[in-house]
């Protein structure tokens, strides 16, 4: 098999952490890329590279660019996947895999905005990502496309975060389809993997991104309407958001309110009465009809991105 076709080396990727020398790996000819994120803010050390991918890309946001590192050359595996002995291969089955620094994760980015943090000016919720960030994925996969021939295609289901963990969504391949698939992918599809991330990803958009930095025909991109579901776990820590808002907001609009006064941006009692009327009207009944949200009946809700 022909390996290490194409340049090795994306252009203006800083070569200063490099692991290649210390972990070596597989040559390879690269037709797979896939997409992680690191749940942190800044460039992690992976182990001393023991968990590198092949490159990270890091937010700089006052540049509104992202800059990027190479860990492995593009034909060389890279470290980032679990791979269970006698099964598929991963990190060797032709792939190059992308870090993405920031999170997938509705209870991080809670977290982080409740410490006073600024989404956009701080940390990426990659979800709700910036143009300029995935324009800037999308230029490095267009360059995979022209220069290692990586489709710009991909898995149709990018369920959130935290029901693509595992096979929540039902997104993961087999390993028939995970030996057979081409194209860009999310750590969340990876066979003999459990991790969820990216999440909800905007891939129609990132596709549409990439095919026209490529040159390729694209398909219209459609902004995200709707707040991604943050979470059970979120909503019983109180929280105080402008995401609660706009969630009463919605409650008021279906006929499902419970409010004397509001509703607000603070978590409250009303709130959960509130929903646990429209669950009540989605036809939930006992346990399931509490007033703590569920990731159906939020979907059915269609609380505005805040």
């Amino acid at each position: 098999m022909t390996t290490r076709t194409g340049p090795q080396t994306y252009p203006g990727a800083s070569q200063a952490h490099r692991y290649q020398g210390k972990f070596g790996g597989d040559d390879m000819e690269v037709n797979v890329v896939v997409l992680h994120t690191t749940e942190g803010r800044t460039l992690p050390d992976y182990g001393g590279g023991a968990s590198a991918p092949t490159l990270t890309c890091v937010p700089d946001f006052a540049a509104r660019r992202l800059k990027w590192w190479q860990h492995f050359d593009i034909d060389t595996s890279a470290r980032a996947l679990l791979n269970l002995a006698g099964g598929v291969e991963t990190n060797t089955n032709n792939v190059c895999q992308l870090e993405m620094v920031g999170t997938c994760d509705p209870a991080t980015r809670a977290k982080w905005l409740k410490a006073g943090l600024v989404q956009d000016k701080d940390f990426i919720y990659w979800p709700q990502a910036p143009d300029w960030a995935l324009r800037d994925v999308a230029e490095f996969l267009a360059w995979m496309h022209t220069k290692h021939s990586v489709p710009l295609s991909g898995p149709s289901k990018w369920p959130a975060y935290p029901t693509s963990y595992a096979n929540g969504g039902g997104q993961r391949m087999n390993d028939a389809a995970w030996n057979a698939f081409r194209g860009v992918c999310g750590h969340m599809h990876v066979d003999e993997n459990s991790h969820g991330d990216p999440g909800a990803l905007d891939f129609a958009k990132l596709l549409a991104f990439a095919k026209e930095a490529a040159g390729a025909p694209s398909t219209p991109v459609v902004e995200a309407k709707y707040e991604p579901f943050p979470g059970a776990a979120w909503f019983r820590k109180n929280p105080r958001s402008a995401i609660v808002t706009a969630l009463g907001k919605r409650l008021v609009a279906v006929g499902c309110s419970a409010y004397e006064d509001g509703p607000g941006p603070q978590w409250t009692e009303a709130d959960r009465k509130s929903y646990a009327r429209w669950q009540r009207k989605l036809g939930y009944t006992g346990a399931a009809a509490d007033g703590w949200p569920g990731a159906t009946s939020w979907a059915a809700l269609k609380v505005p991105n805040v």
